[in-house]
């Protein structure tokens, strides 16, 4: 089933011209207006948020917006510019998120995930990240995930905040409550239905669609049928110049996966030929394959240091071939570098000098089963802390800056949070004769401790005299555990005195 996010940019204008004007901008409390004409007439074409909230709207006249927020700072509206920077922000969008990314002027962005949310940790995840970058970079963004493209696109407008996503198959239930302007019709088919009573989607979706037709001509009917999915509205992807690209087309459509891979395995080297005399490697590589009824389906593998090894990449490929849903045949097939980055020539390797390992393939093969997110290494942070002491790094990464801090060993598996035990000690200094978590109770023969963790206090006035005292235990059964006391055992300003479990050793 096709997937699509709808991005949402309400205050495009204002923030790229914000962004354009770097640490030279003027402050964003300061009401903000961008002006254009309307035929003779000076109107606001778009509005900062705080002109906004004083009451300034798209289509107002000029002089109207001055007599109401004396002191507004009016700048030239310059919408080829900002059409201009859309596809450049739909361009890093489509190299990180999706290989099917289209602008959708003047304020928006429509994505099609079908077959890529899986490197991002799944729909929800993408679209946290997608909106929380948008954010990061200054960018005012709402988006929202449906079955269509009208849908998204409908629900990124009226019903995101910031986010939205529809489960597959409930596009209709989500869109009935919205208002008919989400469809995007004409202003006065929008006010000759509101004329008639009808002023919700949802009134509309059962209605008998000749007199609808004879009333207001097709257009109502195939906004309706984009919105709720029934009629298809192909999305043509952004392509920049200069991309590394192999295209194939068939006289004959194709559906056979044996089929599909024997095309795959020739365009590869075709376009490794074309990385090599470039100097490149990819690091992101997309399959875009268009179907005889107008669909495409997509996959995105994702590669952790550049490549240009056909056997490698055609493997990566054929591994995904099952996401690839056909239909009545594949009749175009294009193999895209999306992402690529200088790869120098490589000397090999000595019989003198053992090679050393190359563990690029694997972890390729596993981003690209289960999600960026769930292969990392973990690198040292300096921080006694235990729960701050550690950070995901790229897979191929190397850690950087100090080893790992303290002396004392440390458990080989940390719970998420400390969870809370029952346990029978003698204060201060001394190991629990005996703990209960989660309800077993453990007996404790050997113990080593007290580990004393002080807080952090120059990152937080809470932890000024905050303690811990750690102690590694081992119980009848030979299970060791790191247990702590939250506070010195004397002193009820250091802590509760409450005893948690936080970890496991090997």
């Amino acid at each position: 089933m096709t997937r699509v996010i709808s991005v949402f940019l309400p205050m495009w204008p204002v923030d790229r011209l914000q962004r354009q004007a770097g640490d030279c901008a003027p402050s964003v409390d300061a009401p903000l207006i961008l002006a254009g004409r309307d035929g003779r007439r000076r109107v606001v074409i778009a509005a900062g948020p705080t002109a906004h909230a004083l009451g300034l709207r798209a289509g107002m006249s000029i002089s109207k917006a001055q007599a109401l927020v004396p002191g507004l700072r009016i700048e030239p509206a310059d919408p080829q510019a900002d059409l201009e920077s859309l596809e450049r922000l739909a361009l890093w969008v489509m190299q990180r998120f999706s290989p099917i990314v289209a602008v959708d002027p003047p304020d928006g962005i429509v994505i099609e995930t079908t077959g890529t949310d899986h490197l991002h940790g799944g729909e929800p995840a993408m679209l946290e990240a997608l909106i929380g970058r948008l954010s990061l970079s200054g960018i005012t963004a709402r988006a929202a995930m449906a079955d269509s493209w009208g849908a998204a696109h409908a629900l990124a407008r009226f019903a995101a905040d910031p986010v939205r996503r529809t489960e597959p198959g409930a596009t209709e239930m989500a869109l009935a409550p919205l208002p008919i302007e989400a469809l995007r019709l004409p202003p006065a088919t929008t006010e000759a239905l509101r004329l008639l009573g009808f002023t919700r989607i949802g009134e509309l979706a059962h209605q008998p669609r000749a007199p609808l037709t004879r009333r207001f001509g097709p257009e109502l009917c195939r906004r309706l049928d984009q919105a709720l999915g029934i009629l298809a509205k192909p999305i043509a992807p952004l392509r920049p110049e200069g991309l590394i690209e192999i295209r194939r087309n068939f006289a004959d459509s194709i559906a056979a996966r044996e089929t599909i891979a024997r095309y795959i395995g020739k365009l590869v080297p075709r376009l490794c030929l074309e990385l090599e005399a470039k100097g490149v490697g990819a690091r992101r590589l997309d399959l875009i394959c268009i179907r005889s009824d107008n669909q495409i389906e997509a996959v995105r593998v994702g590669l952790a240091a550049p490549q240009r090894d056909p056997k490698h990449l055609t493997r990566l490929f054929c591994d995904r071939i099952e996401t690839i849903a056909p239909g009545y045949g594949i009749e175009t097939m294009t193999l895209t570098a999306t992402l690529t980055e200088p790869l120098a020539q490589k000397q090999a390797d000595s019989l003198l000098e053992p090679a050393q390992p190359d563990l690029s393939g694997l972890i390729d093969r596993l981003v690209n089963r289960v999600g960026q997110g769930g292969v990392y290494r973990i690198a040292p942070v300096a921080s006694d802390v235990p729960e701050r002491s550690t950070r995901r790094i790229p897979a191929l990464a190397e850690p950087t800056g100090a080893g790992w801090p303290g002396h004392w060993p440390r458990p080989a598996r940390l719970l998420p949070r400390p969870e809370p035990i029952e346990t029978m000690a003698l204060l201060p200094d001394h190991p629990p004769n005996w703990i209960k978590w989660r309800g077993i109770r453990h007996r404790v023969l050997r113990a080593d401790g007290p580990e004393r963790i002080f807080g952090e206090w120059w990152k937080r006035d809470a932890e000024l005299s905050a303690v811990r005292d750690y102690f590694r235990i081992e119980n009848e059964a030979g299970e060791r555990f790191w247990i702590f006391r939250a506070g010195d055992g004397e002193d009820a300003t250091t802590g509760s005195h409450r005893w948690f479990l936080h970890g496991f050793f090997g």
